[in-house]
């Protein structure tokens, strides 16, 4: 995992626990055959391509509040 990558990231998504839960859903879903949501010409891991889709605004989330 690229430590720039992780930087912009968390500067995106400041609380790192819902970080870890994104990151490591994505690097899953890319692992099981899922498309990259980015285009790169080096070889990147799915982690740094999980990190990547973040930073450019491709994957997000959204807290839900209790009711």
């Amino acid at each position: 995992m690229r430590n720039d990558y992780l930087a912009a990231a968390q500067n995106i998504i400041p609380d790192p626990m819902i970080l870890i839960n994104i990151i490591s859903k994505r690097v899953r879903q890319i692992k099981f055959g899922e498309r990259p949501l980015i285009y790169s010409l080096e070889r990147l891991e799915p982690e740094d391509v999980a990190l990547r889709e973040i930073i450019e605004g491709k994957i997000g989330f959204e807290l839900l509040s209790k009711k």
